[in-house]
């Protein structure tokens, strides 16, 4: 025997650190597509699949023969879950309401087997290195192979492939390493070699007809989820976007929650863009945050004064959409490609951070903080920036969700902003696809009573509305009593970010 065995196991490991981390990845972003709360989700899943590591690591020492049978056999298994496991959540997706345990579980097997493969390799390698030597280059070749895995992943798996087909490519890895060490080894395999390659075939049978079928299983498990007829699905890096159809009219879904719908959408539109240029006054510069869907900016678009307007979204794939997407184009009236205005994908807390423009008026429309990767873009610190962007008799506008159903959150919003030195006005609407909804207007100068005496004032009569006329700005100004104790809500920090969990807490079971 010579050290070219020593070598193909090493390499073997290597394959399952790409893969095993891609694995981890494809898991941590479906669960955060189907469960949300992105941060949450990817700890969960990591911590799952490293904990399934311990147990497969222990379960290992139970064997004690045929171990080069054994770690073939789960480098096929391995290869057959990374590959296999994605396809089976898509499909089961709008089937079952546990999807979380369904993608917990597939992240514990898959994690239990690449435990199990390690101390298996390190033991098929005892003859050929000594100890010290064997732990360290078998660890040190995971862990390269991890990193590879990881940058493999943000860089080309996700952005260019897509998750079903990185899956497959990437689950692919265990399978190619099985057959390299199959040929190293093939004396010590010789008895069972007609049985491995009758499993190998019909592994890569099954594999095949998984793969060509994909898009279908694919589309049959997100069609499942969503009444209406699913025309459009892009998967991004951020984000999952879907859009459906029913009599012309189109609905945009991001991670499975409703964000806008071409019926209905001047109904929130309008509410938040109109009142709150009214107090402006001829605004010049307007920054939007958020809102890469262009139908903020249709609405800015009907003053003449605006001279620019600077669309800040983090995901390229939601601007295009704006910006690309026939429906929405013709629905937006082609807002993103209005000379005036200037699209940039970047994250809106770093572009406030960087930039030194002033505005006259910042509209932030982003979804609900419902983790804590949203959560920073409605603290008192990113209020603090916005204020420092506003000229002297500017304003700002952000959603602030559902006033009844998340009260809490709603309170929140209101009572960070004005720790952050603002004004504050809130305004609500009835928006037919999505229910109540609210939005706070926070300005440099002018009481709360003085900033609804004028706003009742205005009529809209010189801006074309579908909607909103004077009657409508009264009602808009006007809510009840809280439906919940909000006498001990808490400022939204970074180091305190107390929204999205008054977020997730909402009354959602009375909707």
């Amino acid at each position: 025997m010579t050290n070219k065995h020593s070598v193909f196991l090493k390499a073997a490991i290597f394959a399952t650190g790409v893969s095993g981390l891609v694995a981890e990845f494809i898991f941590s972003t479906l669960a955060s597509y189907f469960i949300g709360d992105t941060i949450v989700q990817w700890t969960l899943v990591l911590s799952i699949m490293l904990f399934s590591m311990g147990v497969g690591s222990r379960l290992s020492a139970r064997v004690n023969k045929n171990l080069l049978f054994v770690f073939l056999s789960v480098e096929i298994a391995l290869s057959l879950m990374i590959c296999l496991a994605p396809l089976i959540i898509y499909g089961l997706a709008g089937q079952t309401q546990y999807i979380h345990l369904l993608v917990y579980g597939c992240s514990a097997a898959v994690g239990c087997a690449i435990g199990f493969e390690i101390p298996l390799v390190t033991r098929l390698n005892e003859p050929y290195e000594k100890l010290s030597r064997n732990i360290s280059s078998i660890m040190s070749y995971d862990y390269i192979g991890s990193l590879i895995g990881g940058l493999a992943f943000a860089f080309f798996a996700l952005p260019v492939l897509g998750i079903k087909n990185a899956a497959f490519v990437f689950g692919a890895f265990n399978l190619l390493a099985a057959f390299a060490v199959v040929f190293v080894f093939w004396k010590q395999i010789k008895a069972i070699k007609t049985q491995f390659f009758g499993v190998v075939a019909a592994v890569i049978v099954l594999l095949s007809v998984g793969f060509i079928q994909s898009d279908n299983i694919k589309l049959y498990g997100e069609q499942s989820r969503f009444k209406d007829k699913i025309v459009h699905v892009v998967e991004s890096k951020y984000q999952k976007l879907v859009v459906t159809t029913w009599l012309n009219e189109h609905w945009l879904y991001i991670n499975g929650n409703l964000q806008m719908t071409t019926l209905d959408e001047y109904l929130y539109h309008e509410p938040m863009i109109h009142p709150v240029v009214a107090l402006v006054k001829h605004p010049k510069q307007v920054l939007v945050i958020g809102g890469g869907d262009g139908f903020n900016v249709k609405e800015l678009l009907k003053y003449p004064d605006v001279e620019s307007i600077t669309l800040v979204d983090l995901d390229p794939e939601m601007t295009n959409l704006g910006a690309k997407y026939p429906p929405f184009v013709k629905a937006n009236g082609s807002s993103l490609s209005n000379e005036k205005v200037q699209v940039i994908n970047a994250d809106g807390f770093t572009f406030l951070q960087k930039s030194e423009q002033l505005y006259d008026l910042i509209v932030v429309d982003l979804p609900d903080a419902k983790g804590v990767d949203l959560n920073k873009l409605y603290t008192q610190e990113f209020y603090q920036m916005v204020r420092l962007h506003l000229r002297p008799n500017g304003a700002m506008i952000t959603q602030s969700g559902n006033p009844y159903l998340a009260t809490k959150a709603f309170e929140c919003i209101k009572k960070t902003m004005q720790s952050s030195g603002f004004n504050v006005l809130p305004l609500h609407n009835h928006v037919l696809s999505m229910g109540e909804w609210s939005w706070v207007i926070g300005t440099k100068k002018g009481s709360v009573q003085q900033l609804k005496k004028y706003l009742k004032k205005q009529d809209f009569n010189s801006i074309r509305t579908r909607w909103l006329n004077q009657e409508a700005m009264h009602m808009m100004l006007h809510f009840g009593k809280p439906t919940s104790d909000t006498s001990r809500i808490e400022i939204n920090t970074l180091n305190n970010p107390v929204l999205y969990q008054y977020q997730l807490n909402g009354d959602w079971n009375n909707f």
